[in-house]
């Protein structure tokens, strides 16, 4: 949103500096990102990546917030593609169990549980989300990165919020 920020090309730099030479053979069938076409307004999951480039691609669609992030969508196999979160924010796989996790308060398998709020619940892009002042902070927070040290602090409530499912579902013990 700042004249001359290229939000996305920093985002590429970032996912390219990060991600294996082998990235869409250890993602293939493993990794599903959901994307939003921009003609059809269909959502898609993909898990298929033939090539590296196409792994980026579809992250960085998946990441695409029009105007925040810019104003020309992602050009992934010939069409326009922006967010998957536009219209299905949490998918469902075919298959196996799915484990939802979003950052804001809401019905999901791993997010923060804010207490003692009413249980008033808005239903946005198929995630059912809490309405309350903690999630208003965090949609400020996830457009607005606060500084390192909250990012930190979100990171381990984050890592919290994981064991504690992981705990509960009995798929992890994990002593601190």
């Amino acid at each position: 949103m700042t004249p001359g920020y290229d939000f996305m090309a920093r985002l590429r730099s970032g996912v390219e500096a990060i991600l294996p030479a082998n990235a869409h053979e250890l993602a293939h069938n493993r990794l599903h990102v959901s994307i939003t076409n921009t003609k059809t307004g269909e959502n898609y999951l993909v898990s298929s990546f033939p090539c590296r480039e196409d792994l980026v691609k579809v992250l960085l669609a998946s990441s695409f917030l029009p105007i925040y992030a810019g104003l020309k969508p992602v050009e992934y196999k010939g069409q326009k593609w922006i967010d998957g979160g536009f219209t299905d924010s949490l998918p469902l796989l075919p298959v196996g169990r799915t484990v939802t996790i979003s950052p804001f308060s809401g019905q999901m398998d791993i997010s923060p549980q804010d207490k003692g709020q009413l249980d008033f619940y808005v239903t946005i892009t198929k995630q059912d989300i809490l309405l309350s002042m903690a999630n208003l902070v965090r949609l400020h927070q996830a457009l607005f990165p606060p500084s390192e040290t909250i990012m930190e602090s979100l990171y381990h409530r984050g890592f919290d919020d994981t064991i504690q499912f992981l705990r509960k579902e009995s798929w992890f013990e994990y002593n601190a």
